[in-house]
Formats: structure tokens, sequence, C-alpha cells
């Protein structure tokens, strides 16, 4: 049909390249929905996440009432579990997306619950609406650090680069 054994393999790859990701994965037949909370990098600067948690509690909207005193999450002493709790904040209410766990690469998504005592941390999963479905294509073990990498991208690739090598080698018989 195809004089060329590659435009099949190519034209597969490239149509597998615009499928998003599934956003759930299955193990032994059943969905598995994976929770993720956005927390501050345990490596990032004190200033750095002062000055995230002010533009997250002004400008971005935050709901920081359960880090003030008197709140449940409350910690003066603890920059990086009041910061945490208003990057989560932010994080469920912008799309759960890459950039909304940024703050100038001072956060990071995790599946470990971050919750402590009586400060309670809502999780991706807790979020459904007709657009947020609340699970993702990450694995309970994984943590995943916003920044430049794009994990959506990296199996596609590796399929394309895969199709590739079977064009090459096909090509050698």
């Amino acid at each position: 049909m195809f004089k060329d054994p590659s435009f099949p393999v190519l034209l597969l790859s490239l149509i597998l390249l615009r499928l998003p990701c599934s956003g759930a994965q299955t193990a032994g037949g059943s969905v598995v929905q994976t929770e993720l909370w956005c927390v501050a990098k345990n490596n990032a600067e004190d200033a750095a996440l002062q000055g995230a948690l002010d533009w997250a509690c002004g400008p971005g909207g935050v709901d920081c009432g359960p880090i003030q005193q008197g709140g449940p999450c409350y910690d003066p002493s603890d920059i990086q579990k009041t910061a945490s709790y208003a990057f989560n904040d932010y994080f469920l209410k912008h799309g759960m997306t890459d950039d909304a766990c940024n703050f100038s690469n001072t956060a990071a998504l995790t599946s470990l619950d971050p919750s402590h005592g009586s400060c309670k941390f809502p999780s991706s999963k807790a979020v459904s609406n007709a657009s947020i479905s609340g699970s993702t294509g990450l694995s309970p073990e994984s943590t995943y650090f916003s920044g430049s990498d794009d994990s959506s991208f990296l199996p596609p690739f590796l399929l394309l680069i895969t199709g590739h090598l079977v064009v090459v080698l096909l090509r050698r018989i």
C-alpha cells in the first residue's frame, strides 16, 4: 500500500503526539486516581517563599484565612508549611496546571499529603466540576517538579523515536 515503510509509522506517531495523556491510570482493570497537592519546594529560599505567599494572599486571590492567626494552619515559625497551604489553594482554584503550581519555581506537585495536625489540605481529587476531573496521569509514588519539564510530551516522544528505529531496522533487512 505504501512505498515508503516509514510513512505509516510517522503518521501514527504524529497522531499520537496530538493525543492528550490519559487523566487516569488503570491497574488490574480498575481506574486509579492520584491525589495531588501543590507545596513549597524544600530548597526554596524563605524570602522567595514569603514573596510568593504575599502575592498568593493578595493579587492571587487565595483564601489565606486558615494560615492566619487563629486558623487551623497558622504556624508563623514555618514558612514552608504556610506557603504550601496558600500554593495548594491557588493550584486547586486555577485549573490544577503546571503554571498554577510554580510561584517563580518555588513550588512543586506531590502525591504526599502535606496535611499536619488539624491543618487539612484539600487535594486535586477533591475538586470536581465540568472541566476538572481530579485525576492525573502521574503515579501515586511520583513527585513532579514544575519548570521546563513536560512529562506529558515524554511518552509520545519515546513512541516516535521507537517508531523511527523500527523503520531504520526494517530498511537494513
